[in-house]
């Protein structure tokens, strides 16, 4: 997916960008990212229907994940206040809040770090001379696009599949969808 997203590459951002001369051509979800929010989405859907904790390995069964990364995801996310564990025999992964009250970008910090960086500096702190003297506010602009679709979809809306009419929108687009 092109997009002028400003994140510095190899620092463990859930959004990656490959600079070339400091413009920035492409974002990608990390993996960590990716495997977070689908063990998420499961246990936003066990908790709907009242459900118990699940396991690592039973998460890691049901989306083919590899069960010692989603373990280390597990903990950070623990460790973020996204999931709580239980020990023992019915033990386990469950959410540590209501589904929809957990945002997809929340869990991108909580596992990735900052939305958006421009060679590890946070958008707002860049500063360029001359003719690149407004490119911050473009990388601000950047920020504030993916803040408004991880940060308005909770988990809960993901596994309902209702999805805010801005985000709807903008994947209703066929562009969207074309790679260039």
């Amino acid at each position: 997916m092109t997009t002028g997203a400003a994140v510095a590459p190899g620092r463990g951002s859930g959004v990656a960008a490959v600079a070339a001369c400091d413009t920035i051509t492409l974002v990608d979800i990390s993996a960590k990212t990716d495997y977070a929010i689908r063990a998420l989405a499961m246990l936003a859907e066990v908790q709907t229907t009242g459900g118990g904790a699940l396991s690592a390995e039973t998460l890691a069964a049901r989306q083919d994940l590899p069960r010692k990364f989603l373990e280390a995801i597990l903990a950070d996310l623990r460790r973020g206040g996204i999931v709580v564990s239980t020990r023992g025999a019915y033990g386990g992964y469950a959410l540590a809040r209501d589904a929809g009250d957990i945002s997809l970008g929340a869990v991108f910090r909580v596992v990735s770090g900052p939305l958006a960086e421009v060679r590890g500096v946070r958008p707002q702190d860049v500063r360029y001379e001359g003719a690149a003297a407004h490119l911050p506010t473009v990388w601000v602009a950047v920020r504030a696009s993916l803040r408004r679709v991880l940060d308005e979809v909770s988990l809960a809306d993901l596994v309902a599949g209702d999805l805010p009419d801005h985000v709807r929108h903008l994947a209703d687009d066929p562009d969207a969808w074309a790679n260039r």
